[in-house]
């Protein structure tokens, strides 16, 4: 489903996403297998991606932000997943889920100093909350941040951190009270300070040029003015960052499943067997247009809910069984694709076959489909 057939989209939403097509067709497509291959991608492009106007939307003017609703966050999420890689979407983006907290959260001298270079694209934000033992039991988060005069001292460890090696602040989820929701705080520690360090973890399914860490602290000394809102109520702005990342990430993921489409539509079109373009076989056709039935599907009801917040709901049972849909058309677009490109998509290049390789990433960061459905089930009522 087109914006441009979409009631939710205005002429502005139009001109941003031809704006950032180009700039995803000359910046990012043309690298996008080598940047992936080689595990990274330059630093300048945060830089380039700040002055077209994508770092800053969606954030407050007075910080250097462009004020901008939902549906241009879903333009940004589905133009980045153009290309494929979905690696670059998650590093480059990953201030969408470090810095909203400090925006609403920190207190204003520190907001002032942080949050303009990062809109710039000087600076890069990380979200720091899943621990080694923990994964998506938020709760049982162990890293500790005890007050001593006019610092916390920090202890514990995050891992599967997205931009965890290059990013220069981090918002971090801490235990400053009693155990569960009601003890977590949240702190801003910047990459310098003493007893913070970083690992790499480099060898993964997928994702291989987002830049993901472990991250150690040993006694790590953080000014108390790094406290983002009041101690032991980070649990209301983790979930509140939590909704919106997943909306984002639904955005993506269905995203990720048109790029199948259209990759596999062009080989099919070009790809001749029995004496025919493959495309004239009703199989295939048939393989296209279940595709296209869950895409449509799945962007209905993406921009439902985006709707729906807009005009102030907050529909959390909806949101996570959105980010499960978009997950399981990405995951049912992904095979169909490599199954249509046959052994060509058995080998690295083709982005049908990079995003196959994304998508469990994706269904289990930022809420595992098991959790989402638990969850969804009892704000139902079940």
């Amino acid at each position: 489903m087109s914006p441009d057939h979409s009631p939710f989209y205005t002429e502005e939403h139009l001109a941003f996403r031809d704006s950032l097509r180009s700039f995803v067709a000359k910046e990012i497509e043309p690298h996008a297998h080598e940047w992936d291959e080689a595990g990274s991608f330059p630093r300048e492009l945060y830089a380039k991606a700040a002055d077209i106007g994508l770092i800053p939307l969606g954030f407050p003017e007075e910080l250097g932000g462009i004020e901008a609703d939902l549906f241009y966050l879903i333009i940004a999420s589905q133009e980045l997943a153009r290309p494929g890689l979905g690696g670059l979407s998650a590093s480059l983006m990953s201030h969408n889920i470090g810095t909203p907290p400090i925006v609403r959260a920190a207190r204003p001298e520190v907001r002032e100093r942080v949050v303009p270079g990062i809109l710039a694209g000087e600076k890069i934000s990380a979200l720091a909350i899943t621990e080694p033992g923990g994964g998506s039991d938020v709760a049982a988060l162990r890293t500790t941040a005890k007050r001593d005069g006019d610092e916390y001292v920090v202890n514990g460890s995050k891992t599967f951190i997205t931009s965890g090696m290059r990013a220069d602040y981090y918002t971090v989820a801490v235990r400053t009270g009693e155990p569960g929701h009601r003890g977590i705080s949240l702190l801003l520690i910047e990459r310098d300070r003493s007893g913070f360090s970083r690992t790499s973890l480099d060898r993964k399914m997928g994702w291989w040029c987002s830049d993901t860490a472990t991250l150690y602290f040993d006694d790590c000394r953080v000014p108390a003015e790094n406290l983002l809102g009041e101690e032991n109520a980070g649990s209301r702005l983790i979930m509140e960052n939590f909704n919106h990342e997943r909306i984002f990430m639904a955005a993506g993921c269905n995203g990720f499943a048109q790029a199948c489409l259209d990759e596999v539509v062009d080989y099919a079109r070009q790809r001749r067997t029995f004496g025919q373009p493959l495309i004239e076989h009703q199989v295939i056709r048939h393989k296209l247009a279940d595709m296209v039935m869950r895409i449509n599907a799945t962007q209905g009801y993406l921009e439902n809910v985006a709707w729906r917040v807009e005009n102030g709901e907050n529909p959390v049972a909806d949101t996570c069984l959105l980010k499960n849909q978009a997950t399981l058309t990405m995951e049912f677009c992904a095979r169909e694709a490599v199954q249509i490109l046959g052994g060509a998509g058995y080998l690295r290049g083709p982005k049908s076959e990079r995003i196959y390789r994304e998508v469990r990433v994706n269904a289990i960061g930022g809420g595992a489909e098991e959790i989402m459905r638990d969850l969804a089930s009892r704000q139902l009522g079940f």
